[in-house]
């Protein structure tokens, strides 16, 4: 275990720990004491049929989530709806390699699937929360790749379904793209193979990751329009160290390796041998599938073709400057388009 000040309650709090005890994953290894971080806002009601989950992406967190997506007026009010957060293992909240003690630490953690986390979060909210039914499942990038698993895996537990820009099944250019982000990481000197001191030593890979994230994760519109002083950058350097690097830098390596190992991996086909369309074919809820329509690496086409394998789903597509990184939120017309999607999607029958 290692001290990394970035993921603590002082930056992502409040939030709480669920220890789902032993914890079989499904490429093999244990974790005695696996725990979830998880933030709750609102009450459910009497019928506990109000909630919505809602897991974090790649890097992020519930705090982010929160900011982004969550608030009074909003589609997902706490005044109206129960929505549960929770950050997904390796995220630097949940278990993680760099929170995790020895034996299972650091380079050793086990391989992580979008499943186990599926499997954990159906654990804390059948335990905990006592939910028999999702209102709603919700989640981003990563957490559409949740988004998708709760539907095939669950399909009676879960209402309605909106996964926003992530695909059902990975394609083999994205899992290249996360490869090129894994590469950045380990061939820092300093990674020593996973076993560094502090995730500082790892800076150079980490700046790398960032500059990759700002050529593939956002859009040339963005960079032509100088859409980066919408998050208050007075320059491009600005931007991009200031604001990508001084992310990235902060954040522990082996868990983003971690993550991305999974994310390369995510496909409901897992459950019917392969077969997208049998997999999709078991989806009960009322889907929305929500992609960004400059995002490079999560394409409105492909998520187009997914979505047509679920029946009685719509293809709702977000306008944005900001490709992938839209998920962030920094254009109003983002936040005012996701809400009516939402607000819509959860005014339908269920």
């Amino acid at each position: 275990m290692i001290d990394n000040p970035y993921y603590s309650q002082a930056l992502h709090g409040p939030y709480e720990l669920f220890d789902a005890g032993s914890f079989a994953f499904e490429d093999g290894g244990v974790l005695p004491n696996l725990k979830l971080a998880y933030a709750v806002h609102g009450k459910l009601n009497r019928k506990r049929d109000n909630a919505v989950l809602f897991p974090t992406w790649y890097s992020g967190t519930n705090k982010l989530v929160e900011q982004i997506y969550i608030g009074k007026g909003r589609a997902l009010d706490p005044a109206k709806y129960c929505i549960i957060c929770i950050n997904q293992i390796g995220s630097g909240l949940s278990s993680s390699p760099h929170n995790t003690p020895a034996p299972w630490n650091m380079a050793k953690f086990p391989h992580v699937r979008i499943g186990d986390d599926v499997r954990a979060q159906h654990k804390l909210l059948t335990e905990v929360f006592k939910i028999e039914r999702l209102a709603l499942v919700v989640g981003g990038s990563m957490g559409a790749q949740q988004v998708f698993e709760w539907a095939v895996r669950f399909p009676d537990m879960v209402a309605r379904a909106a996964p926003i820009a992530g695909y059902a099944k990975n394609t083999d250019h994205d899992f290249l793209f996360s490869e090129t982000l894994n590469e950045a990481i380990t061939s820092d000197p300093h990674w020593n193979g996973g076993w560094y001191r502090s995730h500082s030593e790892v800076h150079a890979g980490l700046r790398r990751q960032a500059r990759l994230w700002s050529v593939m994760g956002l859009s040339t519109d963005f960079f032509a329009t100088e859409g980066w002083r919408a998050l208050g950058c007075q320059t491009l350097d600005d931007f991009q160290v200031g604001f990508m690097e001084g992310l990235f830098t902060q954040m522990d390596p082996n868990d983003l390796l971690c993550m991305a190992w999974k994310w390369q991996r995510g496909d409901v086909s897992r459950h019917t041998g392969g077969d997208l369309k049998a997999a999709l074919g078991r989806v009960k809820a009322k889907t929305f599938v929500m992609p960004i329509d400059t995002d490079m690496f999560f394409r409105v086409a492909d998520c187009k073709a997914e979505q047509k394998l679920i029946k009685g789903s719509e293809l709702r597509v977000i306008e944005s400057i900001g490709g992938h990184f839209g998920l962030f939120g920094f254009e109003p017309t983002y936040h005012a388009q996701v809400d009516e999607h939402l607000r819509e999607l959860l005014a339908c029958a269920a």
